[in-house]
Formats: C-alpha cells, sequence, structure tokens
C-alpha cells in the first residue's frame, strides 16, 4: 500500500466516524422536536380552555364590578336624599320643638312651685339668686327685699 492508499483509508474511515455521530446527533434531535411538539399540542389543548375560562371569568368580574357601581351610586343618592331630609326635618321642627319643650318646663316649674307652697305654707322661703348672663349672684351680694 502506498501513503496514498492509507491517506484515503484514513480519511474514509474519519469521514465514516463523523457520518455516524452526526446520525446520533440528527436522531437525537428528532426526538427530541417530537417530544417538543407533543408538549406544545398539550399545552395547547389545556391552555384553550384555560383561556376561555379566564375571559368568562373576566367577563363575569366586570359585571359584577358594573353592578357594584350601580349599587354605589344608589347608595350616594340615598345618603344625599337622607341628609338633605334631615337638614328640612331639623330646621322646620327643631326650633318649635325646642320651644315647647321650654314651655312645658315652665309649665312645669310654676306648676311645682305652686304645690310647694300649698303644701307647706310655713316654710322659710328658698334661697334665691338672680342670673345675670351666665352668671349667678349669691344673695349676700344682693339688695334685701322689703318683705
Amino acid at each position: 500500500m502506498t501513503g496514498g492508499e492509507v491517506a484515503g483509508i484514513l480519511v474514509a474511515v474519519f469521514w465514516a466516524i463523523l457520518v455516524s455521530f452526526l446520525a446520533v446527533v440528527l436522531v437525537r434531535l428528532a426526538q427530541t422536536l417530537r417530544a417538543t411538539t407533543r408538549l406544545v399540542a398539550d399545552v395547547t389543548e389545556q391552555a384553550v380552555p384555560l383561556l376561555a375560562d379566564a375571559s368568562a371569568t373576566v367577563r363575569s368580574a366586570q359585571t359584577q364590578l358594573d353592578r357594584v357601581d350601580a349599587i354605589a351610586s344608589d347608595v350616594q343618592e340615598v345618603t344625599s336624599n337622607a341628609s338633605a331630609l334631615s337638614t328640612t326635618v331639623a330646621s322646620t321642627f327643631g326650633g318649635p320643638l325646642v320651644k315647647v319643650a321650654a314651655f312645658g318646663y315652665g309649665v312645669r316649674r310654676a306648676l311645682g312651685r305652686g304645690r310647694a307652697a300649698e303644701d307647706a305654707p310655713q316654710a322659710a322661703p328658698a334661697a334665691r339668686r338672680t342670673v345675670i348672663v351666665g352668671r349667678t349672684v349669691p344673695s349676700s351680694r344682693r339688695r334685701k327685699q322689703k318683705g
């Protein structure tokens, strides 16, 4: 064998080894691509119903938010009406009710003093105090009344 023939045989052996390695790599790559294709198909089969459910949930949530918004605006309107009503009632009945209460208190006091005078004619009159602009003047500072 000549040197050229030995070199040709070595190149052919290396070429065969290289082709064998490339064939193994291509077979493994094909298996990986098939597994990836199955995985993508499975994910697609599961993702489509999940996306449909998520879309339905978002639509339901939007409907509920619209209802809550309507309820909140109704509550705000009712609150406004109740505030206006309480203001109207207070301004309409507040003053007259205070006057009626004060009148009733005055009548009770007047009747109470009349009964006390009838029940104990001998009792000494109670010490009276004079009120001037929110201040009480003791009886020792007042002028004594002629009795």
